[in-house]
């Protein structure tokens, strides 16, 4: 359902004309805000934009005269849009508590707005008389700022891939079922196609990639945050089984990785929490994923298995690993006609879970594929397959692999330790040079517990900064982290983690 008004004009439209340059004066008006001012590439980013765009209304503005042409206005609120805006939103006034980052950039953010709005206000109007006005440039601004900025030397590049994601929108189109849509996922396609340029050039260093993908995990309880957050979108647009799908996938082979070599693939979870936040609102756009319900469920399987690959392909070549979640997307949404081909007129056709629920309406389906995914969800949770305290966090973990020379402990372990050395753990900087001293050694790399005045720096993990940083919070922290020796001075027994022989 949507909810349509028009507006229109007999005039040459000067009125409705003024939107886009309304936009891109507003974009230049940026450059007085004093966090603009201060740097002078920032600045010009905006003003060049802005004056760009301004052109582009002037040539349009003498053809639209020339051609006697009468422009309009459809307004369309689209559930799609502004739902997705919503959980774009929260997630990232929760995300930005923790990591202030996000908050001091809010108006980056806001300045893209301005410039989709402009954009594509002035690409359509140069291409046909209608322009359907709506919430449809949040959710691409959004979703593309939860996984990629760049810095502010470099933010113009920031407009150009915004820029990027409508044209696609707008050129790169097919036939789907009898109706002209667009191909790829706009913010996915334009992600993709600059993690690749990023990649070749070796210059991720430009934007906050790396610094998006740690700190989206700050906050406390994230995982059940994202699991909440994407409900409403899974209700209303029934794309719970790609999301389940691609969890699970990743999830089982994660278990059965643990199961055969003894260490953690991603290191430090399971699944990541950018990946899991891409498997909830990056890959799971209704427009370009299958129609089938069976195909929607390998649709997330595919998600799933292809994250994985990236990861240990970047892993391999030594390049970062925080575009696993985004290269594969414009691929899958090629393949979703061929995807829905296969389950509609082959066997698989018999596996449709779709036929099973016939019965029910689909907002009566999509919530039972909630109900279900939220088993799963919780199962998972209780298992410690998803949540804060995930084992690959912490260092005695690592130890005891290290110790028992699985895959890859003592290589990621000396990188925990350069990561707290450089955080000012002097024990770090101690431990780090002896656990490489030993590597053609005996590997005895487990030690006592660090000094109380470290504990803070150690004992954070993946997480944001520890805030309690008395003694008994600290030893309790450690003794629940599997450091034995804190356990006698929190006034708590030695916890299970401890165990090197412990489950996943």
């Amino acid at each position: 359902m949507s909810w349509r008004a028009r507006v229109s004009t007999r005039k040459i439209a000067s009125n409705l004309f003024l939107l886009p340059a309304l936009f891109a004066t507003a974009l230049i008006a940026f450059g007085l805000y004093e966090p603009v001012r201060q740097n002078p590439r920032l600045l010009w980013s905006f003003v060049a934009t802005g004056a760009v765009l301004l052109a582009w209304s002037g040539v349009l503005l003498v053809s639209v005269r020339r051609n006697h042409r009468v422009l309009r206005l459809d307004m369309v609120l689209r559930p799609q849009h502004y739902v997705q805006a919503c959980a774009h939103t929260a997630i990232f006034v929760y995300w930005g508590w923790y990591w202030r980052p996000v908050y001091e950039s809010a108006h980056l953010i806001v300045a893209q707005l301005f410039f989709a709005y402009a954009f594509d206000l002035l690409l359509t109007w140069s291409r046909r008389d209608t322009y359907t006005i709506g919430f449809g440039p949040f959710p691409i601004v959004l979703s593309t700022n939860l996984f990629l900025w760049f810095k502010q030397d470099w933010f113009y590049l920031q407009f150009l891939m915004i820029a990027l994601g409508f044209a696609a929108k707008e050129f790169i189109r097919w036939n789907k079922d009898g109706r002209e849509t667009h191909i790829f996922n706009p913010s996915s396609f334009t992600l993709t196609i600059f993690s690749l340029a990023l990649i070749v050039s070796g210059t991720s260093d430009i934007t906050w990639g790396k610094d998006i993908a740690i700190t989206q995990f700050y906050p406390p309880h994230m995982y059940p945050f994202l699991f909440f957050v994407a409900l409403p979108g899974q209700f209303l647009f029934g794309v719970t089984t790609m999301t389940m799908a691609a969890v699970l996938t990743t999830y089982l082979f994660g278990l059965t990785y643990y199961a055969v070599f003894g260490t953690y693939y991603f290191f430090d979870s399971y699944i990541p929490i950018a990946v899991f936040l891409g498997m909830h609102l990056l890959f799971t756009d209704p427009s370009t994923a299958p129609r089938t319900e069976l195909g929607r469920m390998i649709f997330g399987v595919l998600y799933g298995l292809s994250t994985v690959a990236l990861y240990g392909l970047l892993r391999v070549a030594g390049l970062p690993a925080f575009y696993d979640k985004l290269l594969q997307v414009p691929l899958l949404n090629l393949s979703i006609q061929s995807i829905d081909r296969a389950v509609r007129s082959g066997p698989l056709r018999r596996f449709d879970p779709a036929l099973i629920g016939r019965s029910l309406s689909g907002r009566g389906r999509n919530l039972a594929y909630i109900s279900a995914w939220a088993i799963v969800f919780i199962v998972m949770t209780a298992a410690q397959g998803v949540g804060d305290r995930h084992r690959g966090q912490w260092i005695p973990f690592w130890q005891r692999a290290c110790d028992e020379d699985r895959a890859d402990a003592c290589r990621y372990l000396a990188l925990l330790y350069t990561n707290y050395c450089r955080a000012g753990s002097a024990w770090s900087c101690n431990e780090l040079s002896r656990v490489q001293g030993e590597r053609a050694m005996d590997r005895t790399t487990t030690t006592s517990l660090p000094p109380l005045e470290e504990l803070p720096i150690l004992l954070r993990g993946s997480k944001g900064p520890v805030t309690d940083v008395s003694a008994a919070s600290l030893y309790r922290r450690a003794c629940d982290q599997g450091w034995p020796e804190s356990c006698s001075r929190s006034g708590k027994s030695d916890p299970a983690s401890s165990d090197p022989h412990a489950g996943p």
